[in-house]
């Protein structure tokens, strides 16, 4: 073979390598921004016991792939200054709440001028019947204890006091929103016995 063949032919596969590793790096650069905006929100997620709030995604802090999924699902938080929402998928067990089952919803809700306590299907609908029967808000007639906590039972059967219905999913999501509080500027402060508690009492099946 002449030299310059020989020449020709390693330049040819050095150019083929490099098209493969461009092509290769530009397929799981997209394969891994999908992957991060297919999901959850990755970044800023506090804990707080069974609940869970990303207090920077209403603001301009949030992180590109959090305003890439705000985009793809049209979901519009909350701004910076106007209040915080809690999410809770589990109880204080750490199990998935589930649509046959009865949860308490037992502690301190957190000061803010207005409160709404809603249940979303797996979907991110609202569930229930009716608007009474999906959410709880502040500025209802809750039924409160002597310490001044809202009692709130999730059940498919009817029950007194601060009463919802679950989806018929078997999944479902709570989302308890705080309209201008205080507690926004003292989120590193929370802890899991400032929010209520979420204890299943049983399930029907």
């Amino acid at each position: 073979m002449r030299p310059e063949t020989s020449a020709r032919i390693g330049a040819a596969y050095d150019v083929a390598l490099l098209v493969y590793a461009v092509a290769l790096g530009a397929g799981l650069g997209l394969a891994s921004a999908l992957w991060m905006v297919e999901g959850d929100l990755p970044f800023g997620r506090q804990e707080a016991g069974p609940w869970h709030v990303w207090p920077q995604i209403g603001s301009r802090a949030a992180d590109p792939y959090s305003r890439a999924i705000l985009a793809r699902t049209a979901n519009i938080p909350l701004g910076a200054g106007e209040g915080l929402a809690f999410h809770a998928t589990r109880d204080d067990a750490g199990r998935l709440l589930e649509s046959d089952c009865v949860y308490i919803l037992d502690g301190p809700i957190p000061p803010a001028r207005y409160w709404t306590l809603t249940i979303y299907d797996e979907q991110g609908n609202l569930a229930g019947d009716g608007l009474e029967s999906r959410s709880i808000t502040s500025s209802a007639r809750v039924v409160r204890s002597e310490n001044g906590a809202a009692q709130i039972v999730i059940s498919r059967a009817p029950a007194p006091g601060n009463w919802i219905v679950p989806p018929t999913s078997q999944r479902f999501e709570i989302v308890l929103r705080l309209y201008d509080t205080q507690a926004a500027g003292a989120l590193t402060r929370f802890t899991a016995s400032a929010l209520p508690s979420i204890l299943r009492e049983g399930c029907f099946s």
